[in-house]
């Protein structure tokens, strides 16, 4: 079992979900940046996504895709982010995992990345464009290092390729809530509760709802059908109004 699982388990023990923030890396700046990492780690967080800025985020929505703009604009790069984390390794209680497109781990080399990430105490990793049969070799390399590679599903992920997933599944699985991009205002369609109740029955690791989570009232619906909650756009947002994470986090206490 995985450290991102037990972390997970332990949360949802306590009769809570586990709280998972997204942030891009070095947004607003580079060190208000880890400013707000510390917020979210002493305010509730379990684990943190650590967004890695992309100039064609295909996934992303308006809010993120800014945010990784301002991001690249001063000069953030994957091989930044390794050695910042590299320094602060163990002043974090929450795990810590990266999420960003197959583009900048190929150019960093999938080795040497699995391995600085081992050094900056990286538990997981989200690759949103990385295809389930291309994932075997990087899976492998970071499984090395002890480090997970998460999978997504979403809405039109049907049964029987969940079931690939879970073959090699690890960490948790991010349930993507709808077909779009990250933090749109939309109710959740009515056909996430069959994909949550399908990947219940696959999957022997925790759940992850992520893509439009604002507030802790949206999860009721749900009950049990999920374990976690990741939200990105609408802490993003919180951020540049009040130019702290603690306020948003306040909400999911």
């Amino acid at each position: 079992m995985t450290s991102l699982t037990q972390r997970i388990n332990a949360a949802n023990k306590a009769g809570r979900k586990a709280i998972i923030p997204f942030l891009t890396a070095g947004f607003p700046t580079k060190k208000d940046f880890f400013t707000h990492l510390e917020e979210l780690d002493s305010n509730g967080a379990d684990i943190i996504e650590i967004g890695v800025p992309f100039s064609d985020p295909a996934a992303d929505g308006p809010v993120v895709e800014a945010a990784s703009i301002k991001a690249l604009e001063q000069g953030v790069t994957l091989r930044w982010i390794m050695q910042e984390l590299i320094q602060r390794k163990g002043q974090y209680q929450a795990e810590l995992v990266l999420m960003g497109y197959i583009n900048p781990f190929y150019q960093y080399g999938f080795k040497e990345f699995a391995e600085d990430a081992a050094k900056a105490g990286v538990s997981g990793l989200i690759v949103p464009d990385l295809p389930l049969n291309e994932a075997a070799e990087f899976k492998a390399i970071l499984k090395e290092q002890g480090i997970a590679l998460i999978s997504l599903i979403g809405l039109n992920t049907p049964k029987e390729r969940m079931q690939e997933y879970a073959q090699q599944a690890e960490g948790y699985v991010y349930v993507v809530s709808y077909m779009g991009t990250t933090g749109a205002a939309v109710a959740f369609p009515p056909e996430l509760k069959k994909t949550l109740n399908d990947a219940r029955e696959v999957f022997d690791i925790p759940l992850a709802l992520g893509f439009g989570i604002k507030e802790p009232q949206q999860l009721e619906p749900f009950g049990d059908a999920i374990d976690a909650v990741v939200f990105g756009s609408a802490l993003i947002k919180d951020i540049e109004e009040k130019g702290s994470a603690v306020p948003f986090m306040e909400r999911w206490k």
